[in-house]
């Protein structure tokens, strides 16, 4: 039997957190094609063609103009003549920086393409270009119907300061990650805990659960977490669990995958599906 919508306690959890179903659903349609257009705008995740891990030798590599690589915590950068830019500056000759401490990728535009540097631990570089096959293919992403009996209530509980957890990534490598708390929230008469993340952007957390490597991609799913009310209140609209890059493209191998903890005992029948682009 499907562990997925809820039953008697759905009617509840509706009535409770979602007022106005109808607008509701607009709602999250517009948030559908706002998303879709993002994952699909020129450079993105579906724009990933390469992917390579610096060493401290400098190199060059297949469709990435100039020679990288990477010396104590600095990428460095030889454009061997062509102008790139990085921000607002643009340079010709050698260039290095460091993004240690830094979670997010940085793009460098070098010529037709763009390449996103990573620091995990080591260097990561991915090449970009603004028009392949997968961005033209791109027909948008499968998704269970969006049902207001999956916008659940919990409650976030901090921990005493911000801690650091090393977690699995798609890729070998475990990479290390800050997390402000833990949210607990009720399913089927049962409380269940996910541990949050803290990114540049706010809370979120990845999580697997029945449906993970059946109908959702395998690894995980996202879901960003609104900053709680004063006394703890988050909502989780799992409706609006989407995939990560590394469901979308196998060179953006960086994603978390969900810490045991995360993976829920039920089966999550809300959110995205694994991605049409997975098997491209």
């Amino acid at each position: 039997m499907s562990l997925g919508t809820p039953k008697m306690e759905g009617s509840a959890v509706l009535e409770n957190n979602v007022k106005d179903v109808e607008k509701y659903l607009a709602d999250w349609r517009v948030w559908r094609d706002g998303w879709e257009q993002w994952l699909s705008r020129p450079f993105g995740w579906l724009s990933a063609v390469s992917m390579n891990w610096l060493d401290g030798t400098p190199r060059s590599y297949d469709g990435i103009p100039g020679l990288w690589w990477h010396e104590g915590g600095d990428v460095h950068i030889d454009p061997q003549g062509l102008e790139m830019t990085f921000g607002d500056e643009k340079f010709t000759t050698e260039k290095s920086f460091s993004l240690v401490g830094v979670d997010d990728e940085v793009r460098i535009v070098a010529g037709d393409v763009e390449v996103g540097i990573t620091y995990r631990e080591l260097y990561m570089i991915v090449g970009y270009e603004p028009d392949p096959p997968k961005r033209r293919g791109f027909k948008g992403v499968p998704t269970f119907d969006a049902n207001p009996a999956w916008v659940l209530k919990g409650r976030f509980e901090p921990h005493a300061e911000v801690q650091s957890v090393t977690l699995d990534s798609v890729s070998w490598r475990r990479h290390k990650h800050d997390t402000p708390g833990v949210v607990r929230f009720e399913y089927g008469a049962e409380e269940h805990e996910l541990l949050v993340l803290q990114g540049t952007a706010g809370m979120n957390t990845v999580f697997a659960d029945a449906t993970s490597g059946v109908t959702t991609y395998p690894l995980c799913r996202a879901l960003n977490i609104e900053a709680p009310a004063a006394d703890g209140t988050v909502t989780l609209d799992f409706n609006r669990a989407y995939n990560l890059p590394c469901a979308f493209s196998d060179f953006v191998p960086v994603c978390p995958a969900a810490p045991p903890r995360n993976r829920l005992p039920f089966a999550v029948e809300a959110g995205e599906k694994i991605p049409l682009e997975k098997e491209m």
